[in-house]
């Protein structure tokens, strides 16, 4: 881009003043008439004006493919965009304007969002998000001569499609939704990464793209987080070198390639088929960091075991964690009808479960646990109150003893522990490792809940303190 100005300024720096010609950017006013009707006034700069004008029409739902616009015709010299569309512009609109730099503008249409079922769920490599950022910084040359104006790109993972760069941020999307229309580029699917912060109305914009992950160098609002989380997009901030901050959806970027797993020939398993009477709601769906429980315990097991089970009656709940969900075999029959299910489901002879409120799991405690792999048929922490049967290692010699007690109608787990070998590994070798124990910390009450949340180190929270009492 070249429309920009160099005014005279006065720098103070260092204590003393000086002065200097400084590059800013051109702020263009663009009359928008469509169907011979005045229909807004777009801030904008002054290249490349039929994408802009083109996405804008098409995120406002007054277009939806190439070939409902007749006609487009710019006249910079007296900033005039004359347009012919096929539908009627309604006889009342209700415009708003919009937050951030570049004011944007929205009317009051119906606009069909996808649902965050429909939303496409491949994975994302995990270093496509830094990869499409620094290719954004390379063609953002206008940002770095003067830091007044925005940049966005789309990119299939960490191909770049499309770039567009602007005085507000909103018209960022506009041009970049203008120029695919105009050459026929599907979004869908697709990766967007932006200079600015990235509010609902950004959220919106990109929905009606089919755009799947946003990106942004900067933070994003709370109101987007919330849209986002509704829709089914992944959202990233402060995307800065290396390092990113995902606030929704995080299952769906993924590492390039898995490491090898630390314990071959065991299986993990999440347990997540507890009625939470006294939570009021389903513990595993509680939302922490920007994830669920289930999301978190998920991702510190999945680098361990080369295998990952779920065990639920509910698969639906978890339909976005790419892992096998199993059943109960033997139905409300409490927590030892979940561990038998996982033993019984497991590929591998050797098992570790985990209960999914559990949110706080230590990966270097299951691991030392492991460690314990070939002794005994249950291993399990056990500390002065008692032990931890819902964070343990069981190996499939035991299914015929689970299966004796449930058959008589037995729900504790510990029932079946007097006809097999438990190895006992106290907590307190652990201490070092997980010196508050919160790998074994479960989540029951609302009050301990929040405290997890506002990280109320104070207040420790309840663990399961019963001597074998699941």
């Amino acid at each position: 881009m070249s429309n920009v100005a160099q005014p005279l300024i006065t720098r103070f720096e260092r204590g003393r003043f000086s002065t200097d010609h400084r590059t800013v950017v051109q702020e263009f006013p663009v009359r928008l008439k469509v169907n011979h009707r005045e229909l807004a006034t777009l801030v904008a700069s002054p290249h490349q004006l039929n994408f802009l004008v083109a996405g804008f029409l098409r995120n406002q739902g007054f277009i939806r493919q190439r070939d409902d616009l007749l006609s487009l015709g710019i006249c910079s010299d007296f900033g005039l965009a004359q347009v012919q569309i096929k539908s009627e512009i309604p006889e009342r609109l209700m415009p708003t304007l919009t937050s951030g730099c570049g004011t944007g503008i929205t009317f009051n249409l119906d606009h069909d969002a996808p649902a965050a079922s429909a939303i496409d769920n491949t994975p994302l490599s995990a270093s496509a998000v830094p990869a499409l950022m620094r290719a954004l910084a390379q063609k953002a040359d206008q940002y770095r001569q003067h830091g007044g104006i925005h940049s966005a790109a789309v990119g299939r993972g960490a191909e770049l499609l499309l770039f567009a760069e602007d005085l507000g941020r909103h018209n960022t999307l506009d041009r970049l939704a203008g120029e695919a229309l105009l050459k026929g580029i599907d979004l869908a699917g697709t990766l967007l990464v932006t200079s600015g912060r990235i509010s609902t109305e950004m959220v919106a914009k990109a929905a009606r793209l089919g755009i799947t992950t946003l990106a942004s160098r900067t933070s994003p609002t709370d109101q987007a987080v919330e849209l986002c989380q509704q829709l089914g997009i992944t959202l990233v901030g402060y995307a800065r070198g290396e390092k990113y901050e995902v606030y929704t959806h995080p299952q769906r970027i993924v590492l390039d390639k898995a490491p090898p797993c630390r314990f071959p020939g065991i299986t993990g398993v999440i347990l997540a088929g507890g009625e939470s009477r006294r939570m009021g709601s389903d513990k595993s769906l509680l939302p922490l960091a920007g994830a669920r429980f289930i999301d978190h315990i998920y991702r510190t097991l999945l680098p361990l075991f080369d295998e990952l089970l779920i065990v639920t009656n509910s698969p639906s709940l978890y339909s976005s964690i790419p892992c096998p969900k199993v059943p109960d075999i033997y139905v409300a029959q409490g927590a030892l009808a979940g561990v038998h299910a996982a033993v019984h489901h497991a590929r591998n002879n050797k098992v570790f479960v985990v209960a999914c409120d559990m949110p706080s799991l230590n990966p270097e405690v299951v691991s030392a646990l492991c460690e314990h792999a070939d002794e005994g048929d249950v291993v399990l922490p056990v500390g002065e109150d008692g032990a931890q049967p819902r964070h343990g290692r069981y190996d499939k010699r035991c299914l015929p003893a689970m299966e004796r007690v449930l058959d008589a109608g037995q729900r504790r787990i510990v029932r079946f522990f007097n006809a097999v070998t438990v190895v006992e590994v106290p907590a307190a070798s652990l201490n070092h490792l997980d010196p508050q124990q919160c790998s074994f910390r479960n989540i029951n009450t609302p009050e301990e809940y929040f405290a997890l949340r506002d990280d109320r180190h104070d207040q420790p929270l309840s663990l399961s303190r019963r001597r074998f009492g699941a």
